[in-house]
């Protein structure tokens, strides 16, 4: 086998580099391209969507706690002492209306005792026909003078004291008669029992306290607002009432407190609620008082963000870079927060990051998203 020359050796050789060179140089051209073209490029760190501040004609309000409680409340006590309660026909949540009968004592004695004046009243009244009888007689006879004027004075001074007798016995039946009466306890005005302590078979003290009643089921909330708030405060004013229940409920400013508390330095207001409604006397509230209407600039909630205890929103500047801005917070209605504007605050050509701004910094490089197109109107083969 012949053995390949030396010029040949060297020929091939000569086109391997020359080809594997050309290989190199080709790749690399093409490539160098690209990678200069996408290392000037920043990258966008995450995908937004925008929107701007709108101007709206939202209500001015103050907040304020306080608590409800009856607007009055009615000691229903035992007039009489000594007597043993017989009957107790309410509990605590009746309504009852004015003077129905709520419990009643044994009248037994005091039946009795009315009995014994009827006696005395008609005693008096016997002595009192007796005395007039005589007093008549000797007024005939004082022109005979069959009768001295002394003994015709007696006998009128005996007439006038029998008279007296009568009218004492008499009052002194009506007071029995009125204790008889009194035997039965009786709601002073319509309302609801908001307390019992009445138990049939105990014997009740004179002036003890049996029930309790809200006069005609009135509630009232009781606001503490400080002194510079109350001045905006008018009588008639609404109230939007949120209970501890969750239940909102409508009432109006009855009466603003003349004096605040020197310690506290609030005053009281007096809202009226509604009866019966879902409030109930005890709960604690939080209410919004409407004092006007004024222009506000409004945000989504979501484009504000919360951090180091301030509020920011992200502005989109050059290039889809965001500038990180601070703001200041007024009034929440729904999804909606109004923010300061002027020219330190938020304008309304601004363009403003409104989803993701929760995941940004300030300088970062985001991606807008396209604005949502509404939805075609479906045909009626696909409404089927």
């Amino acid at each position: 086998m012949k053995k390949p020359s030396f010029k040949l050796v060297a020929i091939v050789a000569a086109l391997i580099v020359v080809v594997g060179g050309g290989a190199v140089w080709a790749t690399s051209g093409n490539s160098k391209k690209p990678v200069d073209k996408e290392a000037g490029k920043p990258k966008a760190s995450l995908t937004v969507t925008t929107t701007k501040a709108q101007s709206a004609d939202w209500p001015l309000t103050l907040s304020a706690n306080g608590s409800i409680a009856a607007w009055q409340e009615a000691v229903v006590g035992s007039e009489l002492g000594g007597l043993q309660l017989a009957e107790v026909r309410v509990n605590v949540g009746d309504i009852v209306k004015r003077g129905q009968v709520l419990a009643r004592f044994t009248n037994d004695s005091v039946e009795a005792q009315v009995a014994q004046q009827k006696a005395e009243v008609e005693q008096a009244r016997a002595a009192l026909s007796e005395a007039d009888a005589n007093a008549e007689r000797a007024r005939t006879l004082a022109n005979s003078g069959a009768l001295s004027g002394q003994q015709t004075t007696q006998y009128e001074v005996a007439e006038r004291s029998a008279k007296a007798r009568v009218m004492s016995a008499q009052a002194a039946l009506e007071m029995q008669q009125i204790r008889l009466r009194q035997t039965q306890v009786l709601a002073p005005d319509d309302g609801v029992i908001s307390s019992r302590t009445a138990t049939v078979g105990s014997v009740a003290s004179q002036g003890q306290e049996l029930f309790r009643l809200i006069r005609q089921n009135r509630l009232e909330w009781r606001a503490e607002v400080n002194a510079t708030d109350l001045l905006q405060i008018k009588v008639g004013q609404a109230v939007k009432l949120k209970v501890t229940n969750g239940v909102v409920v409508d009432g109006k400013v009855r009466m603003v407190a003349p004096t605040v508390d020197p310690l506290t330095r609030n005053g009281l207001v007096y809202v009226d609620l509604p009866a019966p409604g879902s409030a109930h006397a005890g709960m604690f509230g939080t209410g919004l008082f409407a004092l006007g209407r004024a222009a506000a600039l409004t945000l989504p909630q979501t484009a504000v963000v919360m951090r180091d205890g301030y509020s920011y929103v992200y502005q989109l500047g050059k290039d889809n870079k965001v500038i990180q801005t601070k703001v200041s917070l007024g009034r929440r209605i729904g999804e909606r927060i109004e923010v300061a504007s002027g020219p330190d605050g938020i304008r309304p050509e601004m363009v403003l990051v409104e989803k993701g701004a929760g995941f940004l910094a300030d300088g970062d490089t985001v991606l807008v998203a396209p604005e949502a197109r509404p939805a075609a109107n479906p045909t009626p083969l696909a409404m089927k």
